[in-house]
């Protein structure tokens, strides 16, 4: 009762203030007219043009919010759950567990505004929010998606923003492992989640013999085929899988040793 009290105050407070200011500015003191009034909200409300994708409902308020409750994420699934792109692949799949779409997406920023730019904080944020609420969606999607815990010690040399260090970067990404589990799951020991390249990192000479360190060999060298094909290209007869070094240059994989570019794949 008393929320709804605030608002209906609120609502008062606003309906005054902004007849006051008709008032001052009509020569004739009452000479009001309903343009005016709506005119006069428009600007007091309008947060600016839409997004591109949306510019069709710049004058169609009422296709995302809600009088009081403002945007509601219902009106938003009515158009987008039937978007099978985003549902069905794995790192968008989260996408039908979270029922707040205006978190992450702000659509009055104007036309050149990407609205589809991940915000990993947001989504942290999003999932610390919900963590004592009853829904079972909500909660399974909070014990995949994050450590369980805010404000993860981050430090100093962390890639990460504050934040964002509570997410589980798997749930999305593992299917984008291209180490194949050798690291284990914690990405961002190494990786930002603005890009997967690693700023820091310096690749080791091209003379080093500890390939195997960091690099697992391809499907085909556990095949045949690295017996029949790929040593027999480098010149390489007694090579073993691990011995990166003997075929294979740091400039590309492709680049193989005395053959040049051959991409055999």
């Amino acid at each position: 009762m008393t929320g709804v009290l605030r608002i209906a105050g609120f609502l008062a407070l606003a309906v005054l203030t902004s007849v006051a200011v008709l008032f001052a500015g009509s020569p004739a003191g009452w000479d009001i007219r309903h343009d005016d009034i709506v005119r006069f909200w428009e600007r007091a409300t309008n947060p600016g043009p839409l997004s591109k994708a949306h510019a069709t409902l710049d004058d169609v308020c009422s296709a995302c919010h809600t009088p009081i409750m403002g945007v509601d994420a219902g009106k938003c699934v009515s158009c987008h759950a039937d978007n099978r792109a985003l549902l069905q692949r794995q790192p968008t799949m989260f996408h039908q567990s979270i029922e707040s779409c205006a978190d992450c997406h702000l659509e009055h920023l104007g036309r050149a505004y990407i609205s589809r730019r991940m915000d990993h904080v947001a989504l942290a944020r999003l999932g610390m929010r919900w963590r004592s609420q009853s829904s079972q969606s909500r909660r399974d999607w909070f014990a995949a998606t994050l450590h369980g815990r805010e404000g993860a010690g981050r430090p100093d040399s962390s890639p990460l923003l504050a934040g964002e260090e509570a997410l589980v970067c798997g749930t999305c990404h593992q299917r984008q492992d291209r180490h194949q589990g050798q690291f284990g799951s914690e990405c961002a020991t190494c990786h930002a989640t603005t890009s997967w390249q690693i700023a820091r990192f310096a690749h080791p000479s091209p003379g080093s013999t500890e390939c195997a360190q960091c690099h697992m060999e391809p499907p085909s060298h556990r095949m045949m085929h690295f017996e029949m094909v790929s040593k027999g290209v480098a010149r390489q007869e007694h090579a073993t899988v691990r011995e990166c070094f003997l075929c294979h240059q740091t400039t590309s994989w492709n680049d193989i040793k005395g053959a040049g570019w051959y991409k055999h794949h």
